[in-house]
């Protein structure tokens, strides 16, 4: 991969084509707001609207290349786009699956069908892929996965399960994690594999959330999937670079998720607090109310910093480094919003928790950053083994 130019002059800034793609994206937003968010999910359960002109505009795409309907740019220009998005209370948590994990892991290290069958449409946004990784006892963890591929004859069998998976009843496909046997050492390995939703053998089932959201939640089941050879995704010998190569974007999109939401929080606290007069004058003169709301906008900028740095050196052709920074990027992005939700719940009182406000909703939403796709302990762990390199804990 080649190094983009410079993302950052010494002043931090973006570039001019960086901060024109926000404002466009900001545009965008005029017409899908929160409002629009929240009507689209009562009324038809999901934001169709949305990721089709997102998508017409090239924005759902604008990380992969342009030889298949894509922008060029790199994950970068994507996080952008999610962050914009949240800030105007529209996050699309699919594109964290779809184009970031699914589309840069194909973009890399698929075949040369591969890119044409997935890619063009992924771009356009005619195409959704979903991500199944994990499990229900193994959580995240790569080592423990037990869903298993054998070969039979220039097939592939899958058996196993995964648990909460986004949006696989609308995904054309779902890019499955399991392990093969490495023939040299008969231990398990991961591999990649796209499942069609209409396999025999994949079947999922939804689990009900309490969460809001146009992307809904499932356990998958696969029972003797049988897929051709070219289901494999890559090298089948390269599973956890090539799975890295799609986690670290993940990450790096789970901080833009989370730092837009915190800005779109901290802003309508802000206003409100900047008009709602008691005793004469505004409750943000006050400094109970006001340096709260200043210190969520010092860790929401912080968290954006630590994001941009990771999608730089993503972009840039630098897994370790980008690993390292994205983890930090998507805990400090998961605590500036959860922090920044319950401060403007607080400002707002009891108008926190109305539906006029749009605020209450977000108490649930803005939890998942702490969660998933990581949960934050698992991050600490990571810096301490990997960053002060102090013994593992686990």
């Amino acid at each position: 991969m080649t190094a983009p130019a410079a993302t950052f002059d010494n002043a931090f800034t973006e570039s001019e084509e960086r901060r024109a793609l926000r404002a466009a994206v900001r545009q965008l937003g005029t017409r899908y707001d929160r409002a629009y968010y929240v009507n689209a999910l009562r009324e038809k359960g999901h934001t169709d609207e949305l990721w089709h002109e997102a998508a017409k505009l090239g924005h759902i795409g604008v990380n992969l290349p342009e030889e298949y309907g894509g922008g060029g740019a790199g994950i970068s220009e994507l996080a952008i786009v999610l962050e914009e998005m949240g800030a105007n209370g529209c996050p699309l948590l699919l594109m964290v699956v779809s184009p970031a994990i699914c589309g840069t892991v194909i973009a890399r290290f698929g075949t040369g069908e591969q890119k044409r069958r997935w890619l063009p449409g992924l771009a356009d946004g005619s195409v959704t892929l979903a991500f199944g990784i994990t499990e229900p006892d193994a959580g995240s963890n790569s080592h423990r996965i037990t869903t298993t591929a054998r070969r039979d004859g220039d097939d592939w069998v899958l058996n196993g399960a995964k648990v909460f998976i986004s949006g696989v009843d609308r995904a054309d496909a779902t890019m499955i994690v399991a392990r093969t046997e490495d023939a040299r050492t008969g231990r398990l390995k991961p591999a990649l594999f796209l499942v069609p939703r209409t396999t025999p053998g994949f079947e999922y089932r939804a689990i009900e959330m309490e969460i809001e959201a146009p992307e809904k939640q499932f356990q998958v089941f696969l029972d003797d999937v049988r897929l051709p050879a070219d289901a494999l995704v890559g090298d089948e010998d390269a599973g956890l670079m090539q799975l890295f190569a799609g986690l670290n974007p993940e990450r790096i999109m789970a901080a833009a998720y989370s730092v837009g939401l915190a800005r779109y929080a901290l802003g309508r606290a802000a206003e409100y607090a900047a008009t709602r007069q008691v005793w004469k004058q505004p409750i943000g003169a006050h400094q109970g109310v006001a340096h709260p709301l200043a210190r969520i906008r010092i860790e929401t900028e912080l968290a954006r910093l630590m994001m941009q740095k990771a999608a730089f050196l993503y972009d840039s052709g630098d897994d370790a480094g980008a690993g390292e920074a994205a983890n930090m990027a998507k805990y400090a992005a998961a605590e500036a919003c959860a922090n920044a939700v319950d401060q403007a719940v607080h400002t707002l009182g009891g108008n926190g928790l109305t539906a006029e406000y749009g605020l209450a909703s977000l108490l649930t939403a803005s939890r998942v950053g702490r969660i998933a796709p990581v949960s934050r302990e698992m991050i600490l762990n990571y810096v301490a083994q990997h960053t002060l390199g102090l013994p593992k804990s686990y």
